[in-house]
């Protein structure tokens, strides 16, 4: 999913952390920015209030949601798709938002298959639109209000904005293949459609089950580098900078990856944390090749899952599909959407590079 121009650091800064527009509250449809995706901060009027910048310290409850124009580009079937996720800037609140006034894109919705759940931190590609080859220099925009204060991002099909979904530009990486039946078909990337009907009761388990592959690394950016050269800069020390501290920064709160049982291929760790995988590149024997996570998309109760994070092996061949399996438990009757993340070990976000993971949706009626 990395951009085809290079001026990445500024680009990935913008999609990453910026591609959000903040809109005063009261307002009921932003002011376009000059480019999709721009960050706006209204000046302070009567009635309006002035939302922290992305980069201001997190708050506890009571911040905002940012939605976040990831890019977009071809899909396998050729038709151009439109890669969303979102920041919630609340460190311990996940918040619910219907569908409506406080939850819309337009035009055309107010529902275009947004998420109504929204869960802590930066979650990444989280759903995807299509729209048509003629769809030309036309706009969509999401509005979010959350604990009162709005914001919205405007998608384009932005030249500046496209992005391989199916291939890393600079290491031919490419993101893991999913499937939910052994001989069912297979999911790469952006999520499109559901892939899956379920059906189960309230606090009764509901077994989730895919098979998933990635392939190895194609690209060692240390190649040729003498032993001593090679690891430098990936040390713990984040304030070191370099390829390491990125990794030591996007690894925490994941816990422990040190396996109490491997089951097959599947890692059973003694902490495993949410997030959807894990930084730095392609470790030793211990390091999973794939990990996969749930994610509660939309639904009138909570979900809890008996395994947060799985993490799997298959040692980058991307013919051997193997299998990832949890329950899950619903808290009340009604239709969930769940969002099954697959990420490789380029982590949540690809880490900053917007490549390699993939996403599908699984319906559960719970009845």
């Amino acid at each position: 999913m990395k951009s085809h121009r290079f001026a990445v650091a500024s680009l990935a800064a913008v999609i990453a952390i910026g591609g959000w527009v903040v809109v005063g509250a009261g307002q009921q449809q932003p002011p376009p920015p000059a480019t999709p995706g721009a960050i706006t901060n209204p000046a302070p009027t009567g009635g309006v209030n002035q939302l922290p910048l992305q980069l201001a310290p997190l708050g506890v409850t009571g911040e905002a949601i940012y939605p976040a124009f990831e890019g977009w580009g071809p899909g396998k079937d050729g038709a151009n798709v439109i890669l969303i996720g979102y920041f919630n800037r609340n460190k311990d609140q996940e918040l619910d938002i219907p569908i409506g006034p406080n939850n819309r894109i337009e035009p055309g919705g107010p529902d275009l298959g947004q998420p109504t759940h929204f869960e802590t931190g930066r979650n990444y590609g989280v759903f995807s639109i299509v729209v048509p080859k003629d769809f030309g220099t036309k706009r969509l925009t999401w509005t979010l209000v959350a604990n009162g204060q709005p914001t919205a991002v405007q998608f384009s099909l932005n030249p500046q904005y496209w992005v391989d979904h199916f291939k890393h530009a600079a290491s031919g990486n490419e993101p893991p293949r999913v499937k939910f039946a052994q001989d069912g078909p297979i999911q790469t990337g952006p999520p499109r459609g559901v892939m899956q009907n379920l059906t189960g009761a309230p606090w009764q388990p509901v077994e989730l089950k895919l098979w998933a592959a990635d392939q190895k690394a194609t690209y060692d950016p240390e190649e040729g580098l003498s032993a001593a050269a090679r690891g430098r800069g990936r040390g713990t020390d984040p304030a070191a900078g370099g390829r390491g501290a990125d990794a030591a920064a996007r690894g925490r709160g994941r816990g422990d990856d040190t396996p109490t049982a491997i089951i097959g291929s599947q890692i059973i760790t003694a902490n495993s944390g949410r997030g959807g995988g894990g930084g730095g590149g392609r470790g030793g024997a211990d390091q999973p090749d794939i990990r996969v996570t749930w994610h509660k998309h939309k639904g009138p109760g909570d979900i809890t899952y008996d395994t947060d994070e799985i993490k799997l092996k298959n040692d980058g061949d991307p013919n051997l599909f193997v299998e990832a399996k949890t329950n899950a438990y619903f808290s009340a009757p009604g239709e969930y959407m769940l969002r099954g993340q697959v990420n490789d070990a380029s982590g949540n976000g690809g880490g900053g590079d917007l490549c390699c993971w993939t996403n599908v949706f699984v319906r559960v009626n719970i009845k």
